[in-house]
């Protein structure tokens, strides 16, 4: 866990210094989830990892548990046996001096005996069945959590996919194939958002906004790109609210509003300079 929390510190450090060497007019905006989805990889490695060393355990323990019950048994049955042959001296000896019949000792101690295994056979049998029972549960939770890993691996290669494509139309393509994959996905609603913005379909862009913000009130880049779409609509107070409420809850947009070409409507709102007069300060 604190190689884990080292890495990211270290990530989130190396981003810190690219995003301060670069401004955002000269980067492109979705570099950004090709390196979180780096982290996406390295989490779902350890992810991976995991559930190896899940079904691992599960097997070693089985094993183990059936060990147990077998010795159990065969331990039962030696000391029945044991308890057998001890009544039946006990018997004889009884026998002989004339309390009862060897033939009626020899029949009660039978009896007994198989009374005693039998009650140890179902007590065994009822924890075979409950073992069952719970190696199907954990076979089942395993084959859900390798279809988790197919489907993580298949939006991993989706959005690898996406950071190639030369125009938006191409990534909204990729991105509607995510949200087939993973319904209602923020991340990917918030891209498709601003790949709109760039096709100049702000209206779509305002309504995929929205969708992501009725889910998720605080999210940052959907509260920013909805800011842009209201700039770019002509709609200046509530941009001006959608972008407090973005640097609220994601600091890191303060670095990307003094350089936003969509925003460029809003500059000389007296609401406007002051936030970017407050952002330079920071």
């Amino acid at each position: 866990m604190r190689l884990i929390t080292a890495f990211l510190s270290l990530f989130l450090c190396s981003l810190t210094v690219q995003a301060e060497e670069v401004s955002y007019s000269e980067s492109e905006m979705l570099d950004r989830p090709l390196m979180e989805r780096y982290i996406l990889d390295e989490l779902k490695s350890l992810r991976q990892n995991q559930q190896d060393l899940e079904r691992r355990m599960i097997v070693e323990i089985t094993d183990r548990e059936l060990a147990v019950a077998d010795k159990s048994l065969n331990y039962a049955n030696v000391t029945v046996t044991y308890f057998f042959y001890i009544i039946a001296g006990v018997a004889s000896l009884i026998a002989f001096v004339g309390w009862q019949s060897l033939r009626e000792i020899k029949q009660n101690t039978k009896e007994m005996a198989d009374k005693r295994l039998d009650k140890i056979a179902h007590e065994y049998e009822d924890k075979f069945v409950e073992l069952e029972r719970d190696l199907k549960r954990k076979t089942r939770i395993i084959s859900e959590n390798n279809r988790e890993i197919e489907i993580i691996n298949e939006v991993h290669n989706l959005w690898l996919r996406a950071q190639s494509m030369q125009t938006p139309e191409q990534r909204i393509d990729i991105y509607d194939e995510i949200l087939v994959i993973r319904p209602g996905d923020l991340e990917a609603l918030t891209y498709k958002a601003d790949a709109a913005m760039e096709i100049r379909e702000y209206n779509w862009a305002l309504s995929i906004c929205n969708r992501v913000l009725e889910v998720d009130d605080t999210n940052g880049p959907a509260l920013y790109q909805r800011a842009c779409a209201y700039s770019r609509l002509g709609i200046e107070e509530q941009a001006i609210e959608d972008l407090e409420r973005a640097i609220d809850a994601s600091p890191s947009v303060r670095d990307l509003i003094n350089d936003e070409p969509d925003l460029e409507l809003l500059h000389g709102n007296k609401r406007f300079d002051q936030l970017l007069q407050t952002t330079s300060e920071h």
